[in-house]
């Protein structure tokens, strides 16, 4: 692995990093709805499914599990339904329109973990995550010259810069917070991520 090899890779990465995805709206809908905290907390469980799919993908586990027709397509049965699932409770929100009230009293009350779970199954449960890593990392390894720590430190890269591009939305988020906040605005913001979501999961399931 030499810096000019591993350059070429980082700007990949950058580009499919930046490209918004499940991660980019789920990540968004906890953080209007649990606050920084909330978003930080789903970040955690992204980064952690990040990293799981790709030390499966960097030690070759992930090719047995792609090559294994039931299992990808119940990983993406799973994953897809999982993605609707939290794109109709964006919708059920902004269909609703409460943010005050009771209801804003049960946002602070959900816990921590809940967060940390559906940014984790999100992405674990997103069969795409898995053959990206297959896809584009044996394009920058040489089974003769590279190791498995070459093949980690590519797949780590992809969980290290994803979270630091989810960190800084959200930063982006906290800053603007009282703007979307408002009631028109988050109702417009959990409309657009909601069917963001549900269409990611559509889309996931129509895939060939």
């Amino acid at each position: 692995m030499t810096w000019s090899s591993y350059s070429s890779y980082l700007v990949i990465v950058i580009l499919i990093v930046l490209a918004p995805g499940p991660d980019t709206m789920v990540m968004l809908k906890n953080s209007l709805s649990g606050g920084t905290r909330g978003g930080f907390l789903t970040t955690a469980g992204i980064f952690v499914a990040n990293s799981v799919q790709g030390t499966a993908a960097a030690l070759g586990l992930g090719v047995v599990i792609a090559q294994s027709q039931p299992v990808f397509v119940t990983l993406k049965w799973v994953g897809a339904a999982y993605l609707v699932f939290l794109g109709f409770q964006a919708l059920r929100g902004a269909w609703r329109g409460d943010y005050t009230g009771v209801a804003a009293a049960k946002q602070q009350r959900t816990s921590g973990f809940r967060r940390f779970r559906e940014g984790f199954l999100s992405n674990i449960t997103n069969p795409k995550v898995l053959v990206l890593y297959l896809s584009v990392l044996p394009q920058f390894l040489d089974p003769v010259t590279t190791s498995a720590w070459d093949a980690l430190l590519l797949a780590y890269t992809v969980a290290v810069l994803g979270a630091v591009w989810l960190l800084t939305l959200l930063f982006f988020v906290h800053r603007v917070r009282s703007w979307l906040e408002r009631r028109k605005v988050r109702r417009a913001l959990d409309g657009v991520t909601g069917a963001a979501l549900v269409g990611f999961g559509a889309a996931l399931v129509l895939e060939s």
